[in-house]
């Protein structure tokens, strides 16, 4: 089958003739409907030779939508022929925040050499995958595989940030997004769906700003130096009650700790590099600082819900899997409106 490897580091990913994956006991094998690109993706094949852990040869995609085609012995809950999302925070399933349905935050992932698929085990860019157990699959129950697949990741990563800061989002309340791109315009739509503040969205794109007022946000601004006054005139001088950074700059940080209001939260979504000094001197009074991974099982489904019933959606660039490579340079050019999905 084919599939899309990063298999140098440094080097762009390329397309590669592999060996279709046979299911073991309790594996389940999917036939490939649709994976999403993501900028984790560009962020793991950026890194050095030293700080590289995810292995060589790695086969892309931690977004993944299929059809069950194959179960391996003894494996349960689907049949095959479903059509199914993967949730893709895999876990050891035993843990307390694995029992609670945090698998996000398995306590025990990193010591039994669990990973992620595409960041770690093979991923979703190919013809054929593997998920090692039926708990992680989500029917999509006749969505468009392509729209959504995106979700799995764009969606739920913050899903799962907002819905955790919804004590501080009442009515009358304000919530920046830093970052109008592949997570932040579906945050936007997110905020709109499950809540009653006022969105302001901030980029440095004047297409990002202009689709980020297309789908619902109240306030649209140029995310630079003069940002911080903004979203104090906006907010009559107090400061947004929840700041949203999907990017995680430095310079994006900096807007963050000097937006946010006293008794207020700064949540850290992006993996720009950028780090936050909290405390006296440095964030209000009160302020909590938090940096939230992935989602849960349950919110991938209620995720799922809400684009079912038209809430929220993802704005989709389409690619054939040979066209891969190009899609990632596309990727870090930046150019892509809001995310992309190869179709195998």
């Amino acid at each position: 089958m084919r599939a899309l490897q990063y298999t140098a580091i440094g080097q762009p990913p390329e397309i590669l003739d592999i060996d279709r994956p046979t299911p073991a006991a309790g594996q389940v094998l999917l036939r490939v409907s649709a994976a999403g690109l993501c900028h984790s993706d560009a962020f793991i094949m950026g890194l050095s030779a030293t700080d590289y852990v995810y292995g060589l040869p790695l086969t892309l995609g931690h977004e993944g939508v299929g059809t069950v085609a194959e179960l391996g012995e003894g494996a349960t809950g689907v049949r095959v022929g479903d059509v199914v999302a993967v949730y893709g925070p895999w876990g050891c399933g035993q843990c307390v925040p694995c029992s609670r349905g945090e698998e996000n935050y398995c306590l025990r992932a990193a010591e039994l050499g669990i990973t992620p698929p595409g960041l770690g085990a093979p991923g979703a860019m190919a013809e054929y995958m593997l998920v090692d157990d039926p708990r992680h699959l989500v029917p999509i129950k006749g969505l468009d595989p392509v729209q959504v697949v995106s979700l799995t990741d764009a969606g739920l990563t913050p899903y799962h940030a907002i819905k955790q800061e919804l004590d501080l989002l009442q009515p009358g309340s304000t919530a920046v997004v830093i970052g109008a791109g592949g997570l932040g315009h579906v945050a936007v739509q997110i905020l709109r769906a499950i809540c009653s503040t006022t969105v302001i969205a901030l980029d440095i794109s004047d297409e990002k700003l202009d689709l980020a007022t297309k789908i619902g946000a109240h306030h649209v601004l140029r995310s630079d130096t003069e940002a911080s006054a903004a979203i104090h005139e906006l907010t009559d001088g107090v400061g947004a009650d929840v700041v949203l950074d999907f990017v995680g700059s430095q310079a994006t940080l900096e807007i963050a700790r000097t937006s946010v209001r006293v008794n207020g939260s700064i949540v850290i979504v992006g993996i720009g590099g950028g780090l936050l000094p909290s405390g006296f001197f440095s964030t209000p009074f009160g302020v909590r600082v938090r940096n939230p991974y992935w989602g849960t099982r349950d919110e991938l489904v209620e995720v799922l819900e809400l684009a079912r019933t038209g809430q929220i959606h993802v704005e989709v660039e389409k690619f054939g899997l040979d066209d891969g490579p190009k899609a990632y340079e596309r990727l870090h050019a930046g150019t892509i409106r809001g995310r992309a999905v190869l179709v195998p």
